[in-house]
Parts: C-alpha cells; structure tokens; sequence
C-alpha cells in the first residue's frame, strides 16, 4: 500500500525544511553534506562500520517512485542519514553540529503534521546505534558518540555532490518551518590575506587600491564574509529604520481590458507551466505562507496563488488592472521570500517573465509555453552576449549588444510606465536574463523610447548599460569583491519593457561607503549593488573608477539631485567576500577563475557610451601581464643573509608594458611610480651584492597565490612562515572505534587459526609472529602486564 498524497506532501514539506536550513550568517546550507551518498570508494570503511547507509537524496527518489509503503519508513530513513553521520563523526565536527540540528528539524516538523503517524523514540533497529548497543537520546543524538575518521586527515563523511534533477525544485523551496542553525565553526587555518581586523582596507573612496589578499580555498568562498565590526552593522542599521518605505505600484502601465475569463487562463497558464524535465516551477509561488509576514513588502494582505485562483475563478476582480496588480504583488512577495540566485528565485523570476510575456500585446503560442531564451527578449545575456559589431561570420552567432546608445528608428520619451514602474533616465533595473533567471540582468538606463520600426510601431522600451557581476567575470582566484558589487561595461542594449522585472539601486563606492540612497531612486526591500571598477570582457581588465561622471548618462552629470543619500555616521565599507568560484558551492556563470589585469586609469577609459574608440593593444595579451611577475626579484645568493627575511617585491612594469600607440596620445597609460622596496634595494643594489648574486623572476601563475600591499600592488612574500600560527590538531579516531577494530581483527586471525585470548588467560605458549607490524592494543597491553604481575 502506498503513501496517501497529503502523506506524501506532508514528507516533502519536511525535506523542504530540511534542506533550506541555512546557517545565521554564512548562509551555508547545513542539508549540502547529506544530501547524497558517501563515494564507496574513497571511505570504503564507511560501509563497513554502517549498516544501513542512507541520503536526502536517495529518500526523495524512493518517495518519487511512490515506494514507500509506510510513512515511517521515510521516517526511519531520514533519522538514519543524520544517526549515521552521529556515529561516525567526531563528536567536535562541524558534521555531527549539523547532524544534530537537522535531526531535531526533523522531529519538530513531523510532529507538526496531523497526517504523519507519532514517530518512534527510540532508533530504528537498522542504525548502527541499534546494531552496536549504544544508547540514542531523541532529542540530542547519540549521549556518547562514536566518531572514526578513515585517516588522520579524513574529511567529513558527507561528501557535497550536485542533487538530481528530481529534487532540484523540491530542494530550492523556502524553509517552511524555520530554525535557529548553529554557526559554522572554521576548522582551516586563516587566509594569507586575512583583513578581519582591519575592514577599511580603503583609506580614501577615490583612491587607487585594489584589497590583497590570497583566500585560501577551503575557507573563503561565495557564502564566507570578511567580518566587519558590529559598531559599523548598528550604524547602518540605525539609519535604515528611519528610512521610509515604498508606497507600491502607481496606477499606469497595467492590463488593457479584455474579457474576465482570461484571469484564469492565465492563471492556469502560470500554474501547469513546467521546465523541460517536466517540474512544475509554480512550486516556488505555492510554498510561500499565505500571510504577508515578509518585512518590506508594498501590502500587508494575504496573497497567495490559490487566493489569486479563487478570486479568478468567481470573476471577483472588477477591473483587469486589479488582477494584474494582484499578480505584480504575487511576484514581488516572491522575489523577498527566495533566497536571490537560488533555483526558486531564478523560478519566480522565469513565471513573472512568462507572465508579462502572456499579458503582452503579442503574447507567444500557448500553452504549453515554451522558449529557449527563457521568454527573455535577448538570446543572451552578461558574459555571455556579443556586441554587434565585433561578430563576425564565422562564428555565425550575430551580435546583441552594441558598444553606444542607437539612435535609429525611435522617439525619445521622458518616461515610460509598465506595470506600475515608472522608468526614468538613469533609473536601475533588474532585467530578464536569457542565460540564467536566477541572475537578473543589473543595468542603467540611459534612454527611454518609443519605437518607430513598423513590426514595433508604438511599442515602448528602454536602452540600457549592462554591469556584470562577479560570476559573469573572468578574474584570478585571490580577489576580493565587495557586498553586492556589479562592475560597468560598455555592454549597450534595447530591453521591451516585458523583460523589466523591478527597479533596484546602484552606487558607486564614494557614496555607497557614506549612506543609503533617497527615495525615489531606493526603498528598504529593494535590491542594492555597489559599482567600484569598470570590466572590459574582451581584454579581461577591470579598471577602478576614479571620474564617476562618465559612467552615468550625460544629462545627469553634475547633477546634484541624482540620487542623493542619507548619510551614515561615518563611512562605512561593505564586506568584502572571495571569488564565487573557490569553494565549488554550484555557483554558475559564463566567468570563471583565470588571468586579469588591475588598472587604476579609471578617467582614461572610455565610459558612458560615448563611442570613442579605444586603440589597440600592441605585442601584449592580458596573461603576458596578469602578475606582477616583471621586475620581481624573489631571491638573493648566500652572503646578503639577513636581507631576505622579509620584505616586498616591487612591481615596476616595463616601458611599454601595456603597449599604447603614439598615434593616440589620449589613450596612454602612465607608470605609477611607487617605492622600490625590493629585496635587491635592501641589500644596498646589485653593485653591493658582487658577482655571487642569483636573481629570479617569479612567475605569473606562482605570483597570483601571494597577498598584495593595499597600496602599492605589490607582491609581499617572506622568507619563512610564521612560528606562532595556531596549527589545527588533526582528527583523532574514539577509543572505542579503535577497540571495535581491533575485535574485527582478532576475529579474523582467529578464523584464519591463529587465535589469541584476549585477556591473557590460557594464551598458547608460542604465537606466531605478526605480519603486519602493527602496534600492541590497549587489551593485549593489558593482558601482558597482568600476565606478567602473575608471574611475579
């Protein structure tokens, strides 16, 4: 017999739970090290020691294929995947924290539901607790665990792998049911680059410096901030309560009329939409509580989906803008419920673009509805999109982007409406991304239009320039991003207004670092970025922005009304996070870890969509000066002892390093001229040295894992590392899994005809001599001296 579908629904809910449990502020998933399988290969004693291995995975597969025929069944196999972890671990794991927690998550939401059966109290007789006599308290796990590490160096069991398609969806949903999560404990040692104790690495908004620092990779990633000081957090946050909020939608832009009978196709349409595996995405709208208890929200109302669907299905809405307004704020609820970039955000961000594209005045064939741009207007999108005049036909993949604002075929308007958005000039907008949903689009405008073209005729949209966040860029390992940075293009493109998905705020670091926006141009709730560097994708070279001015549209320039801030008490710097790629956390994008160049000629650089030429780059690529590796002397000979102790490696580019045209004078680059306080300086310069010394020059790819001075760029190293670094004790196996395998081998010798009594009692007179060079047991220790104290 079968699971019952609220029975099924119940237990889904739960792994819902389960899996979006997320630590206060890391927001590390705590469900990612039990969602599948430990490799059988790499812990191969793992499936020894348990008897019963199981996975979150593996229970949604089996509850998919309808198998279980109990509910406490799925009980009994979700208690095991956290019992399991409890016996194995040490108990000071990170694993046995998260075990414990999930574990009581799960007792708590099955009590919850009136259709589950009462769960047992005791471990089901399948756990290894169970098998080996070990008493398991409900609450807490295990009261003495047992922890055994394969290897001195062993990792937690859990090993994070990608989740089947079949539970992508389920596994992307909201907490239901939230609880505290205890917060990650850091067990590797400290980044080289570490600057916690030092957050306002800037000394000036409109100084050239780019933060050092070489995370390491097993502790600083997407999710890893570098802390700031609470005095900096109660500042900002003192000021944000005092911050008004968003009325809501205006009045302009909605639905035209049109019979009452379509609120509910679409509806439907919205509901029954599936993705290419055949998971309804409407999931993601459906497991949002039906009261607006999300802080920021333009309504305090329920809304749900199914409210939406009975208010259409009774024709209750008296006019088509009240059910398009309903639908907005649906939309709206969900963008704040969902964690942004995860699977469900990118789902409500693909429905609301589905929908705008339905309510349309040229809405595509359907349904079913289907799109291989994500029903986004563009093919493509940051990182990914090519500008229309550097395509060639070879590649037989037309451009999208252009490098200016196109003038041809439209009438330029003050404003456009959609939705109940006012769009101005130099507005900020999310956009609907082709590539990636869950990644919206951040841009500017820079016009708006109506078009003139006959197939567009009257049909009004914006052009726009695109910033590229971290993920879409291609940058060395070792940077650092500020919270919420995005990075200027000269990406331009023509966006309808069906792509517009909400406005959001943008500033540049001189005023993000002293206060928050004004209304109207940023409200509380509303997505903030920070812009610091401009990125050119084709030379991969971000350059900090030192004149702002060229990167917003000219008829804002100089403009003191353009968006202005309230100021904090001071300047606060945002946090600053590693590259998005390190930990191997699943995060996507068209970027990528590689060679990049750091430049701090932020006025020389082309900006605004002015459509100057920039020259061209002579005899040199982006990897030929992606480290400081020219001019850097690492080493000196025997005989300067003492010299090399410590100090820092000076980065003097070479004349024509970056390879400016004389024909183009406005382009040059100059050298920054910075002290040299080279190892070969401190050594009082070559002719001090003689003949005995040996130079070498560090390489590029060997350069980019060294920290870097805040100031100068260059690269610090050491002679030696520091004596007085805490060095993490390696894992240590429990005396009572050593004593376990030990029985199994004195188990097997026994059956191989070579027993030994154990407790020294009627032991043959004459053993056979060990094999295997292994170190006496604490037993047959023991056993000896007793022995031995008989005799005497």
């Amino acid at each position: 017999m079968a699971l019952t579908d609220p029975q099924k629904t119940a237990i889904e809910e739960i792994v819902v739970a389960l899996t979006n449990v997320r630590t206060p502020r890391k927001k590390r998933p705590l469900a990612d090290m039990f969602m599948d399988l430990v490799d059988r290969e790499a812990w191969a004693d793992y499936y020894e020691v348990i008897p019963n291995p199981r996975c979150i995975n593996g229970v949604l597969q089996t509850l998919r294929r309808n198998a279980y025929a109990d509910p406490l069944k799925a009980h009994e196999d979700l208690t095991l995947v956290f019992l399991n972890a409890l016996y194995y671990n040490e108990a000071s794991s990170q694993i046995v924290k998260d075990a414990i927690t999930l574990k009581d998550i799960l007792h708590s939401e099955w009590k919850q539901r009136p259709v589950l059966p009462e769960p047992p109290s005791s471990p089901p007789p399948s756990s290894a607790q169970k098998a080996y006599g070990l008493p398991v308290t409900e609450a807490a796990g295990p009261s003495t665990p047992i922890m055994a590490p394969a290897a001195p160096d062993h990792a937690p069991v859990a090993v994070p792998a990608p989740a089947p398609s079949v539970a992508s969806v389920i596994a992307s949903l909201p907490l239901l049911a939230p609880a505290p999560a205890p917060a990650s404990t850091a067990t590797a040692k400290p980044p080289v680059g570490d600057i916690s104790s030092s957050p306002h690495r800037l000394s000036s908004p409109d100084m050239e410096v780019d933060v050092g620092g070489t995370p390491e990779p097993e502790s600083m990633g997407v999710g890893d901030e570098m802390a700031r000081d609470g005095e900096s957090d109660a500042i900002v946050q003192q000021l944000e309560r005092g911050l008004p909020r968003w009325e809501g939608f205006g009045d302009y832009g909605w639905m035209s009329e049109g019979p009452e009978s379509r609120w509910l196709e679409i509806v439907l349409a919205i509901k029954g939409h599936k993705d290419a595996v055949g998971n309804r995405l409407s999931v993601a709208l459906e497991a949002m509580p039906e009261d607006s208890t999300i802080p920021y929200l333009s309504f305090s109302s329920p809304l749900s989906l199914k409210l939406i669907e009975s208010r259409a299905r009774a024709k209750s809405y008296p006019t088509n803008m009240a059910f398009d307004k309903e639908m907005a704020q649906l939309f709206e609820k969900a963008r704040r419920w969902h964690e942004p970039g995860s699977d469900a955000y990118g789902h409500v961000l693909l429905l609301q673009r589905l929908y705008q594209a339905i309510t349309s005045a040229n809405p595509p064939p359907g349904p079913p509805y289907a799109s291989t741009t994500n029903f986004a207007s563009l093919r493509a999108g940051p990182g990914t999109a090519r500008p229309l005049h550097s395509s060639s036909d070879s590649e037989k993949m037309p451009g999208v982007t252009t490098f200016r604002v196109s003038t041809k075929d439209r009438t330029f308007v003050d404003e456009v409406w959609y939705k109940g958005w006012s769009v101005r000039l130099a507005d900020w907008l999310h956009l609907s991304n082709p590539d990636d949903p869950s990644k919206p689009i951040v841009a500017q405008v820079f016009k708006c239009f109506v078009s003139d073209e006959p197939a567009k005729k009257g049909q009004p949209g914006v052009t726009v320039c695109w910033y590229y966040r971290p993920e879409q860029t291609i940058h060395p390992a070792q940077r650092q991003f500020w919270e919420g940075e995005v990075f200027k293009t000269s990406h331009f493109a023509d966006h309808p207004m069906e792509d517009i998905v909400e406005k959001i705020a943008c500033q540049f670091t001189a005023r993000h670092i002293r206060g928050r926006p004004r209304p109207p141009f940023w409200y509380l709730g509303w997505p903030l970025y920070v812009c610091d560097s401009r990125y050119n994708d084709r030379e991969r070279i971000f350059v900090k922005i030192k004149n702002w001015n060229s990167c917003v549209p000219e008829e804002v320039r100089k403009s003191t009304e353009f968006m202005p801030i309230y100021p904090f008490e001071r300047m606060i710097f945002p946090r600053r996070f590693g590259s998005p790629f390190l930990k191997g956390k699943g995060v996507k994008g068209p970027g990528g870890i590689g060679d990049s160049i750091e430049r701090g000629d932020g006025d020389k650089v082309e900006g605004g969509g002015t459509g100057r030429k920039r020259s061209k780059r002579t005899g040199i690529t982006a990897t030929d000066i992606s480290g400081p590796s020219k001019g850097l002397y690492v080493g000196v000979a025997a005989g300067s002892s003492g010299a090399g102790s410590h100090g820092a490696g000076s980065y003097q580019p070479a004349a024509g390093q970056y390879g400016t045209p004389a024909a183009q004078p406005q382009q040059s680059t100059q050298t920054r001229q910075v002290e040299d306080r080279s190892i070969v300086t401190a050594a009082g310069g070559l002719q001090a040295l003689g003949g005995n010394a040996v130079m070498e020059k560090l390489p590029a790819e060997t350069a980019k894992y060294f920290d870097r001075d805040p100031e100068t760029n260059e690269v610090l190293w050491f002679a030696a590392p520091p004596i007085n670094v805490a060095h993490t004790p390696a894992p240590r196996y429990s005396l009572k899994y050593l004593h376990w395998l030990a029985t199994k081998r004195k188990a097997a010798d026994a059956a191989a005809g070579d027993a030994m009594d154990i407790d020294g009692a009627g032991a043959p007179a004459i053993k056979r001599q060990r094999t295997d060079a292994a170190l006496p047991t604490v037993t047959e220790t023991l056993a000896s001296l007793l022995e031995n104290f008989d005799k005497s």
